[in-house]
C-alpha cells in the first residue's frame, strides 16, 4: 500500500511539473521561476510606463523583436552598437536605420532587472517579453513566452540587409523569406497583422501610392499622396499609419484594410491580391479571435528561431555591447 501511495504521489508531482511549465525545444516558460521570479512583472511595468508616454512604442517593441529574430535568430544581436571599425552591428542596415526604435526601453528594462536579478536574464529574453507585453498593452492577445535564450556576441549587417522582408516584396518572396526561418505561409499572414499598429515612412510606400493604381483604392492613394510627395528624397521620413482604421489599437482591422485595398505597403497588399492567402485574409478580417489565436501561436514560433541556449553566447551586462572577457 505504501509503495502504491508513493507512486501515486510521484505521478501527481510529475503532472504538476508538466502542467506548470511548457517546454519549446530548449526554451521553457518557467526558465526563471527560481532565479528571477519577478522578471515578468518588471518587464510588464516598464513596458506599460513606456507606452503611457509614447503609445507608438508598443508597435516599435514588436518590430524590434521581429527584426532581431530574422537575423541570426532571437539572440539580441540587433541591440548591439557599432564600436568604431572593430565591430559593426545591425542598426545601420537599410531596414533598421532611422526606422527601428525602442532600444532605450530595453536598456531601462535591463537596468531594472539587473538591480534585482544581476547577471541572470538575457537581453534576448527581455526583448521577447517586451514584444508580448507591448502587444497586450495595445489591446492584442497574450501568450506564454518560452524563455532561456542567451545573447549573441556577433551581429550581421549583411544578413539584416538580405533576410528582412522589403516593403516591395512579392507574395512568393514573402512566403520564401518566412519559410527560410521555419515559418509557414499562415504564420506569415498572421504575423503581418502586426501592421495593425505602427507607422511607415513615405520612402517605403511612395511607389505603391503613385504607381500601383490597379492594386490600391484610388481615394486612399490620393489621400496618402498629400503627405508623401512624388519626388524621391522629398518628405522621405513623413509618417502615415499602417492601419488607417484603428492606428494604434491592436485588432484585426488591418485585414479589412487589405480587402478594401487601403494599405500603405505593396508587400502588405500582396497578401490579398488573388493569391494563396486571400481566403485567410478574409477570415481574419471577420474573425478577430481567429487572428489573435494564430498571431499568438506564430509569435511563439518566431521566438523559437535559432535561440542560443546552454553555454552558447552570454548574458550581456549591457544590451548594447558584448561583455569584455
Amino acid at each position: 500500500m505504501a509503495s502504491s501511495n508513493t507512486s501515486h504521489c510521484w505521478l501527481l508531482v510529475a503532472f504538476f511539473l508538466l502542467s506548470s511549465s511548457t517546454v519549446y525545444g530548449q526554451l521553457s516558460t518557467s526558465f526563471y521561476a527560481s532565479s528571477c521570479p519577478v522578471l515578468e512583472h518588471i518587464v510588464r511595468s516598464a513596458v506599460a510606463q513606456a507606452i503611457s508616454t509614447d503609445r507608438r512604442m508598443g508597435a516599435s517593441l514588436l518590430r524590434l523583436f521581429f527584426h532581431d529574430c530574422f537575423v541570426q535568430g532571437c539572440d539580441a544581436s540587433i541591440l548591439l552598437d557599432d564600436v568604431g571599425s572593430s565591430f559593426v552591428g545591425e542598426k545601420t542596415a537599410f531596414p533598421n536605420a532611422n526606422s527601428v526604435r525602442g532600444y532605450e526601453v530595453i536598456d531601462q528594462i535591463k537596468a531594472n532587472v539587473e538591480r534585482l536579478c544581476p547577471g541572470v536574464v538575457s537581453c534576448a529574453d527581455i526583448l521577447a517579453l517586451a514584444a508580448r507585453d507591448g502587444t497586450v498593452q495595445l489591446g492584442g492577445p497574450s501568450w506564454d513566452v518560452p524563455l532561456g535564450r542567451r545573447d549573441s556576441t556577433t551581429a550581421s549587417l549583411s544578413q539584416a540587409n538580405s533576410d528582412l522582408p522589403a516593403p516591395t516584396s512579392s507574395l512568393s518572396s514573402l512566403i520564401s523569406s518566412f519559410g527560410n526561418k521555419g515559418l509557414t505561409a499562415r504564420d506569415m499572414t498572421a504575423l503581418s497583422g502586426a501592421h495593425t499598429v505602427g507607422y511607415a515612412q513615405c520612402k517605403n510606400f511612395r511607389d505603391h501610392i503613385y504607381n500601383d493604381a490597379a492594386d490600391i483604392d484610388a481615394s486612399f492613394a490620393a489621400m496618402r499622396r498629400g503627405g508623401c510627395p512624388a519626388a524621391q528624397g522629398s518628405g522621405d521620413g513623413n509618417l502615415a499609419p499602417l492601419d488607417e482604421l484603428s492606428e494604434l489599437a491592436f485588432d484585426n482591422a488591418y485585414y479589412a484594410d487589405l480587402v478594401a485595398r487601403r494599405v500603405l505597403l505593396r508587400s502588405d497588399q500582396e497578401l490579398f491580391s488573388g493569391g494563396s492567402q486571400d481566403a485567410l485574409v478574409r477570415s481574419y478580417s471577420t474573425d478577430g479571435a481567429l487572428f489573435f489565436a494564430d498571431f499568438a501561436a506564430a509569435m511563439v514560433k518566431l521566438g523559437n528561431i535559432s535561440p542560443l541556449t546552454g553555454s552558447a553566447g552570454q548574458i550581456r551586462a549591457n544590451c548594447r555591447v558584448v561583455n569584455s572577457t
